[in-house]
């Protein structure tokens, strides 16, 4: 019994222990809470003074990630919003707004008075109504240090016809998080999934929260089944059949003190509304055929053509217990959720300008009466193994064998090629994770995005389109030299990392570092 007594006694002690730990490490994270509400709070009363809407005309924006690229409902126009940038000392978050003139090919800053504050890694929804309507959900703001964090659980609704900021308050709505993913179906905003992550702790969620469009009011779905563990960074998107799709994604879990093991998704889900029982729900994990993606990370989604899910690029990261090597990726594959099948996109190249050129006429640039994705510069064609149209009809080239695609600007093998065809370098986006894309007219636009480069992160501001009808050849819009970008080596931050200082004054620094762009910090 002594013993027994003893072994409680020992047990109880733990507990204490590790009570008294846990209310440590939550006041501490509530601290850093505290802090970072305060430094956004003080950026939100600079925003406050801006009492008109500016529209002014600019150079494309400055690198950034985890931004949101939507495209207008009415206008011929991509809309950028958020992001952050990483210099290799100090972390930025944008709040800024842009507008793309996809027929001009210009960029426009406009600044609208009470928006949202600075955040990355937020979901955006376009609707059509109104004249357009934006909504924002959730998101992230970090210390500039890169190590606290800041979940948002707001929503807001940006106006497009107006050009008006509205704060939607609806109580029932998800917690703060980032990474999570949602979309429009009917007349709602479906939203599963994210993480939330605090210096100490963090939670992967895989919840599933719909937003009225009609009443403004949040409520909290149940589906029956067995759905996805909680993760981040999936694809969702809305099937023909009005189902919602979840692939993929990234969570992570302790596998010891201060030891964390990561996991890419590669499963599949059906979210189906039951007809006859409303508000009934139910998860169904399903196998697509076809050239599946290989397993990753940080890669991004956009409906493409026919209403095929697209998904381009990410990281293959392979974790050792004390480092991480991640295998950054420029591949594209579409999803046909009416025949639960996945396709390897590959492109075909600019056969049509081959051809002149064998016939010994000069060579018409390929788009030239594509207005929509702009003129495509002569390059030499890409090497299929083997095309296959599409039994629907689709215009995607497909490769029946999937191989691993190779790096960016691999050389061509083609004998056929005449000297001058077969010089030109592949024009492509360099592999990378995190880029924002958005499809408009059939045409897919890709900006941004990071990849690493030994122990420093490039953040990347390039411009990409890709004619979904012709599937033929990227065209570089806006082109950017990751050697140009500011690197400050980690070992010199220790001097000038503060807290609050470092906070207000490296938004000034990027003022000054980057001619191109106002930051709304004055």
């Amino acid at each position: 019994m002594g013993k027994k007594g003893k072994k409680e006694k020992k047990g109880h002690g733990a507990e204490k222990t590790a009570a008294k730990m846990e209310k440590k490490v939550s006041k501490r994270s509530r601290k850093e809470e505290e802090e970072l509400e305060a430094l956004i709070a003080h950026f939100q009363t600079l925003d406050a003074k801006k009492t008109q809407t500016v529209e002014t005309p600019c150079s494309p924006p400055s690198p950034r990630l985890n931004a949101s690229l939507s495209a207008h409902p009415e206008k011929d126009e991509l809309i950028l919003f958020g992001g952050e940038y990483f210099n290799g000392q100090k972390t930025f978050l944008y709040n800024e707004f842009y507008t793309y003139n996809i027929r001009k090919d210009t960029w426009t800053k406009v600044e609208i008075p009470n928006p949202p504050p600075r955040r990355c890694a937020h979901q955006a929804v376009v609707v059509p109504q109104c004249g357009g309507q934006l909504w924002i959900f959730g998101g992230e703001f970090a210390s500039p240090n890169g190590e606290q964090f800041y979940h948002y659980k707001d929503l807001w609704v940006l106006h497009l016809a107006t050009k008006t900021w509205e704060q939607v308050r609806s109580p029932g709505g998800p917690s703060g998080r980032s990474g999570h993913r949602m979309v429009a179906w009917k007349r709602q905003l479906i939203l599963f999934g994210g993480f939330h992550e605090s210096t100490r702790d963090y939670i992967y969620y895989n919840d599933v929260y719909a937003f009225n469009l009609d009443t403004f009011t949040w409520s909290k779905l149940s589906p029956s089944g067995t759905g996805p563990t909680p993760r981040s960074g999936c694809q969702m998107s809305v099937t023909p059949q009005g189902s919602i799709v979840i692939y993929g994604g990234y969570s992570k879990q302790r596998v010891k003190k201060d030891v964390d093991k990561g996991t890419q998704h590669s499963d599949m889900f059906l979210l189906k509304f039951e007809e006859g029982r409303e508000g009934r729900w139910v998860w169904t994990r399903i196998n697509p055929s076809g050239a599946k993606p290989t397993p990753r990370s940080g890669f991004s989604v956009a409906m493409a053509l026919n209403h095929q899910a697209l998904l381009f690029g990410g990281v293959c990261d392979e974790e050792e217990e004390e480092s991480l090597e991640g295998d950054f990726l420029n591949d594209l594959h579409f999803y046909d959720a009416t025949k639960n099948r996945w396709f390897a996109g590959q492109l075909k190249g600019p056969k049509s300008e081959k051809r002149k050129r064998r016939r010994g006429t000069k060579a018409e640039p390929e788009g030239a009466n594509n207005q929509e994705c702009g003129g495509a510069s002569a390059q030499a064609p890409l090497e299929v193994v083997k095309e296959v149209v599409a039994e629907d009809g689709t215009v995607v080239t497909i490769k029946q064998v999937l191989t691993a695609p190779g790096p960016a600007g691999q050389p061509q093998s083609d004998e056929d090629d005449s000297p001058e065809e077969a010089g030109g370098p592949v024009v492509e986006p360099c592999p990378r994770s995190n880029a924002m894309l958005a499809v408009k007219h059939g045409c897919l636009y890709l900006y941004g995005g990071m990849f690493e480069a030994g122990d420093r992160q490039v953040t990347l501001s390039d411009l990409y389109s890709l004619d979904l009808h012709k599937m033929d050849e990227w065209t570089a819009l806006v082109e950017a030299d990751p050697e140009t970008q500011e690197w400050l080596e980690e070992t010199d931050s220790e001097e000038d990392s503060g807290a609050g200082e470092g906070a207000e004054g490296g938004e000034e620094d990027e003022d000054s570092s980057e001619e191109d762009e106002e930051n709304p910090i004055t």
